[in-house]
């Protein structure tokens, strides 16, 4: 998405002017700002709503990820980007940014209307493994899973060789539960 179409309170337009092109019907809210009715809300627009939360040299990652990707209509309410840059930099505390020093690969990544986003795999794969600790990412992985097709495979082939690590235990018993489901779906259908 062209970011000329994408409005921010405080731009081009105040928020009680896009609060009543809303009400007209003329534009409608994504993330943290607006489209046109018309267009397409897509993983363009969804990008460039949460470009004001991504600071230098990190990546929308997680939850927030999965949300870009499609997953969901809402957007999360605390978003996650993920260090991308070589060096660890200051970052500035927010009640609505979770930060996470890990630092993400650059196969990884993508840029999406200029703002870099983890991969649907990779967001799959973190998601997978952060559900032990967090309910609310396995509903962001299901979701996100039920949009991509052959998303469930890739995690599988992508969490399988891991070793050691915190969560893979729980992502091992996850991918057993998908597989046995899949046998009993394949044969009862």
């Amino acid at each position: 998405m062209h970011p000329a179409l994408f409005y921010r309170p405080g731009g081009r337009l105040s928020l009680p002017e896009l609060s009543a092109a809303r009400l007209d019907g003329d534009v409608v809210e994504v993330g943290e700002g607006y489209i046109p009715a018309d267009a397409i809300e897509g993983a363009g627009a969804r990008a460039l709503s949460l470009s004001p939360l991504v600071p230098p040299g990190t990546a929308v990652s997680g939850i927030s990820a999965a949300w870009v990707h499609g997953a969901g209509d809402a957007p999360p309410g605390v978003h996650h980007v993920s260090r991308i840059s070589a060096s660890r930099q200051r970052i500035a505390p927010s009640i609505r940014v979770v930060h996470h020093e890990r630092r993400l690969c650059a196969d990884d990544v993508r840029s999406i209307s200029g703002v870099w986003v983890q991969t649907p795999e990779a967001t799959a794969e973190s998601l997978l493994l952060s559900s032990a600790r967090s309910a609310e990412d396995e509903l962001w992985l299901h979701s996100l899973i039920r949009i991509t097709p052959g998303l469930a495979e890739a995690v599988r082939d992508r969490v399988i060789p891991l070793g050691r690590r915190p969560g893979a235990n729980h992502a091992r018993r996850i991918l057993e539960r998908w597989a046995s489901q899949e046998v009993v779906t394949r044969y009862t259908s």
